[in-house]
C-alpha cells in the first residue's frame, strides 16, 4: 500500500480538506499507531523525552480532532508489552509523562462526557500509574458518547491468549459450552462491547502492525504515514480520514453492481 494515497488533497488547507469530508462517511472507531517521538527528537538533536513530550501536544490536538468531528471512539497504543525492554530511565519518564497526562485531561474527560478505557496488563504498571488508570476508568465507565481505549502494556497475540484461557476456564466451570464461535469469544477480549476499528493509522513512514489489535483489525482499512507522530496534527488527520473514505470497505463481498464474472 502507497505511504500517501491522497495526493490530491496535499495542496489544499485544512479548511479545504475539512469541506471535501463527507461527514456521513466518518469513521466510527480510528486506532493509531503512535510512532517517531524518538526519531522527532533525535533528528532536531533533543532528548528522546523532548520527542515524548511533544508527542503528548498531537495526542490532545487528535482527541480535540476526533470530539470536534464527532468520531466517538479512538483506541491509542500508548505503551506496548515490548517497550519494557527500552531503558528503565526512559521508562520511568514515561510513566511520569502519562500521570501528568492523565492529571490534565481528568476533567475534559468528564466534561466531554468520555469514558476512558485502558486495555492491556495493567497490573504491570508503576503502582501510582496503575492506581491513577484505574481511578479514571471508574470515575468515566458511565459515560456513553464516547470512548478513549489507550493501551498500555498491551500486545494482541498475549490478548488473545488470555481470552482463550478465560474460555478454557469457563467451559472446565460449565459457564460456556463448547464449540465456542467468533461472537463468543470476542467477549473474552479487551475491547468486549466496542466495535471493531474501521480504520487504524500508523505514523513515522513504518508499514506494520506490531502486535496492536491482531483480532480486531480483520477488516480495519490500514493508513501509513510518513509523518512523525509528533508533527501529527490535525491536517493530517484529516487527510487519512479523507484517504479512508476512497476505500471500498467489501468485507469479502463484492462491489455492489459489479457481476461476479466481471470481477477476479
Amino acid at each position: 500500500m502507497p505511504l500517501h494515497s491522497t495526493h490530491s488533497f496535499t495542496e489544499l488547507t485544512e479548511d479545504d480538506l475539512f469541506s471535501q469530508l463527507d461527514q456521513d462517511a466518518l469513521p466510527r472507531h480510528v486506532a493509531v499507531i503512535m510512532d517517531g517521538n524518538g526519531r522527532w527528537a533525535s533528528h532536531r538533536g533533543l532528548p528522546r523525552i523532548a520527542g515524548h513530550r511533544e508527542g503528548l501536544v498531537a495526542v490532545r490536538e487528535v482527541l480535540n480532532t476526533f470530539y470536534w468531528l464527532g468520531i466517538p471512539i479512538v483506541t491509542l497504543y500508548a505503551f506496548s508489552q515490548e517497550n519494557w525492554n527500552r531503558p528503565q530511565a526512559e521508562i520511568d519518564l514515561l510513566m511520569t509523562l502519562l500521570e501528568e497526562f492523565l492529571l490534565q485531561e481528568r476533567p475534559t474527560f468528564h466534561e466531554r462526557k468520555a469514558r476512558f478505557f485502558p486495555i492491556g496488563l495493567l497490573h504491570e504498571l508503576p503502582a501510582s500509574t496503575q492506581e491513577l488508570v484505574r481511578t479514571i476508568a471508574r470515575e468515566t465507565e458511565h459515560f456513553t458518547d464516547r470512548t478513549v481505549v489507550v493501551a498500555l502494556s498491551y500486545g494482541g497475540r498475549s490478548e488473545i491468549v488470555e481470552a482463550a484461557n478465560r474460555v478454557i476456564d469457563d467451559i472446565q466451570c460449565g459457564k460456556v459450552s463448547g464449540p465456542v464461535h467468533e461472537t463468543q469469544f470476542e467477549q473474552y477480549l479487551s475491547t468486549a462491547g466496542l466495535p471493531d476499528p474501521d480504520l487504524l493509522i500508523r505514523t513515522s513512514g513504518e508499514a506494520r502492525i506490531s502486535n496492536f489489535l491482531l483480532w480486531q483489525i480483520a477488516y480495519s482499512e490500514l493508513y501509513f504515514t510518513k509523518t512523525l507522530w509528533p508533527d501529527f496534527r490535525r491536517r493530517e488527520m484529516l487527510l487519512a480520514l479523507l484517504d479512508y473514505q476512497t476505500r471500498d470497505r467489501r468485507f469479502g463481498r463484492l462491489s455492489h453492481g459489479v457481476s461476479p464474472q466481471n470481477r477476479l
